[in-house]
């Protein structure tokens, strides 16, 4: 009996022919693959990715604001499975194993102030999730059985799950699923460029933005107020970083209120801001971070929330318990890739090259400010956001049929196509957002704005 080989040209017609069959893909349109292949990623290398065919992308985005230090780092492989030889699984339900004590151990003395205890998760949704209950379970510990009401900001990005997506301040991705959890509301972020108040004095806006916060609270009245879930920098809308005094106000009305400071740093943590935590280089203390991505550079799922002793307090007494975890939540093998993934960062100093950098990324990226559809450039460190206009003077922004047709229709694909993977978002304003991987210097800097250039130019023809 004799076989047929297969070439390599149709194993790839096939893995796109199965994605298109039974794959079910995230925040997909899948109606945008009915006459088109599913886009197969098949390797990674340092800043870049392969697809099926063979062309080579950089990865403007780290995979989804993930990837620290590039693909294809061996020694994270190593560590996986040299793990999964001693320990490949056991839960953390009422017992723990030697990855997950050493790196709560590691995060604990990392994190900012007395933030000395790590919940595990899987995800930055879960982690947030898992701080939500975790404030509303504190507050009833403590006899204040009516706090547990979060604010969020208006556009923020905080996860999918029934909790998460309640805080979360896009409509957009909500509308669907509703009703979900009540006592959530949203007050305005930190959009310097569409700023409604101040617009001619960022600080005089930041002490405006963080105001509302108390005024919110006194609305909400501040015994019913548990939270308020914040991003060091504002992902959704395009990068939204806090004015100078923003955060130190902030916690001025959290603790006038005694509400708790939950500080979202699923993508701002591990280096993304130059900084192990995005809470360090603003100066400012949370009673919570939550985290994910970064942590292990995506190479395998994990998430934390790390806590201050505050909070776990009342469970080390008596019979209380924190009903709650999950299965997958600080795996070992998770875990022993995250340590590994720590050591690399801090061998390669991932985190001074960040902030040696970001310098020379932003101002590579202003050169784009010459093009009459970049309205603003905004970010910090390797985490940046362009806005996109029709008018630059009076900043009007796309109709819902020119986004459709030029952000989703041309620049997605233009920019793929031309060997960039980024995102270009609409669920606020029309961005194209930047998040490259860490390793990344002025090579990829020049390879990203020239690449954006020329899509941003065919796209501007299309107005």
């Amino acid at each position: 009996m004799t076989t047929t080989a297969v070439s390599p040209v149709d194993q790839n017609r096939q893995l796109a022919r199965s994605a298109h069959d039974h794959l079910w893909m995230h925040f997909t349109r899948h109606s945008g693959f009915a006459e088109s292949d599913v886009p197969v990623i098949v390797r990674g290398e340092g800043a870049y990715i392969w697809d099926a065919e063979g062309k080579r992308y950089l990865d403007g985005l780290a995979g989804l604001f993930a990837v620290q230090v590039g693909h294809g780092r061996e020694e994270l492989a190593e560590a996986a499975a040299a793990q999964i030889r001693r320990l490949a699984y056991f839960p953390l339900w009422g017992h723990a194993h030697p990855a997950a004590i050493e790196l709560a151990d590691r995060l604990a003395a990392d994190a900012p102030g007395e933030l000395n205890r790590v919940f595990f998760t899987v995800s930055g949704g879960e982690s947030v999730e898992t701080a939500w209950k975790l404030a509303k379970q504190y507050f009833k510990l403590t006899g204040k059985p009516t706090k547990h009401k979060v604010i969020g900001r208006s556009l923020a990005y905080h996860g999918t799950s029934a909790g998460a997506l309640s805080i979360t301040g896009i409509p957009g991705a909500k509308a669907d699923f509703e009703p979900l959890v009540p006592s959530t509301t949203r007050v305005p972020n930190t959009n310097f460029y569409r700023a409604p108040e101040h617009a001619d004095d960022y600080v005089a806006y930041g002490r405006w933005a963080a105001d509302q916060i108390a005024q919110a609270i006194e609305f909400e009245g501040a015994d019913t107020v548990a939270a308020v879930f914040l991003e060091p920098v504002q992902n959704t809308g395009g990068c939204f970083p806090p004015p100078p005094g923003y955060f130190e106000r902030v916690r001025e009305i959290c603790d006038a209120n005694d509400v708790l400071l939950v500080s979202d740093e699923v993508i701002c943590a591990f280096g993304r801001l130059g900084h192990d935590f995005g809470a360090k280089r603003y100066g400012y203390q949370p009673d919570m971070i939550t985290t994910a991505k970064g942590m292990t550079s995506g190479y395998a799922p994990l998430g934390a929330v790390l806590a201050s002793e505050r909070l776990m307090e009342p469970f080390k007494h008596g019979t209380t318990t924190f009903m709650h975890g999950s299965t997958y939540g600080g795996h070992p093998v998770s875990c022993a890739v995250a340590l590994a993934n720590l050591d690399l960062m801090e061998r390669e100093g991932l985190y001074a090259h960040v902030l040696g950098n970001e310098d020379a990324f932003r101002s590579t990226l202003d050169k784009l400010t010459d093009l009459p559809i970049v309205g603003d450039i905004r970010g910090a460190g390797f985490f940046y956001g362009i806005e996109l206009v029709k008018d630059k003077a009076t900043k009007e922004t796309f109709t819902a049929e020119e986004s459709e047709r030029v952000l989703r229709g041309h620049l997605s694909k233009a920019l793929f196509d031309a060997g960039l993977y980024c995102r270009a978002d609409d669920r606020a304003e029309p961005v194209i957002q930047l998040s490259p991987p860490l390793i990344c210097g002025q090579r990829e800097f020049d390879e990203i704005e020239g690449i954006l250039r020329g899509a941003l130019t065919e796209a501007w023809a299309l107005l």
